[in-house]
């Protein structure tokens, strides 16, 4: 992360962010001088992209592979309908760039993988896994952790959602809690948008307390919220002295 000098148009867009005790126009710097990958852009993902955008982050790094469906669209807030059937990644790239033209968005129509992970994590500052799949969640945290870069992990089911923060040498990882691929887990499950969105807003959050040092992160503890309850509670992960990702790291 490398501050960058902000613009007359960017102090005028941001100002009032800048109002937020520890940011200031240092904060805003840095925000600009970040880069961020964002694992998955859809429901989730996407809403965290959107919430970076808006908040000034310099580059997003954005994966995610197909083209779009009609069940996308109840949570897909970066797509519209008359882009069904085409490259998902299009109409994000399209859709943020209206947002905030100022920003560089390197748009990877592929999803992450044992392959890949490490290029996609090499290419950021900060990572944030928002893939539905277990497969792509331990290859970006394997990578995340290799690269020795901080990781925000977001998910949720149903009315549930969770986010917590990795950080290479001071926390857990992600294979810590999950060492292997559920076997009883599937891409397909129930989902409102306003869930996605929930956990998507908090994930956003951590990565900007990440960048600027405002707030506490969520380093080592899972933040859990029962949308249908309105219950939350925070869960200490654990960091196992035998985790192949990340036991051998140091602060």
């Amino acid at each position: 992360m490398t501050p960058r000098d902000l613009t007359p148009e960017e102090r005028a867009t941001y100002e009032w962010q800048m109002w937020v005790p520890g940011v200031g126009e240092e904060g805003q710097r840095k925000i600009k001088g970040t880069s961020v990958l964002i694992s998955r852009v859809g429901g989730l993902g996407g809403l965290v992209a959107l919430e970076l955008a808006a908040a000034g982050v310099g580059r997003l790094i954005l994966a995610h592979h197909g083209d779009l469906q009609p069940s996308d669209l109840n949570r897909q807030l970066l797509q519209t309908h008359d882009h069904i059937g085409k490259p998902r990644m299009d109409s994000i790239v399209r859709r943020l760039k209206e947002l905030n033209p100022r920003m560089e968005i390197i748009g990877i129509p592929e999803n992450a993988s044992d392959m890949n992970a490490y290029t996609l994590v090499s290419k950021a500052d900060i990572v944030v896994d928002a893939a539905p799949l277990f497969q792509e969640r331990l290859a970006l945290n394997d990578a995340a952790m290799r690269a020795r870069k901080p990781m925000v992990e977001c998910a949720m089911h149903g009315l549930e959602a969770s986010v917590t923060t990795f950080i290479p040498g001071k926390t857990g990882c992600l294979r810590c809690y999950v060492p292997e691929v559920p076997a009883s887990w599937k891409r397909q499950f129930p989902v409102f948008g306003a869930v996605s969105g929930a956990a998507a807003c908090v994930g956003a959050m951590e990565v900007i307390k990440l960048i600027t040092g405002i707030g506490s992160p969520l380093a080592g503890e899972l933040l859990c919220m029962d949308l249908g309850s309105n219950l939350n509670r925070r869960v200490k992960l654990p960091r196992r002295s035998d985790c192949p990702a990340c036991s051998s790291l140091v602060p």
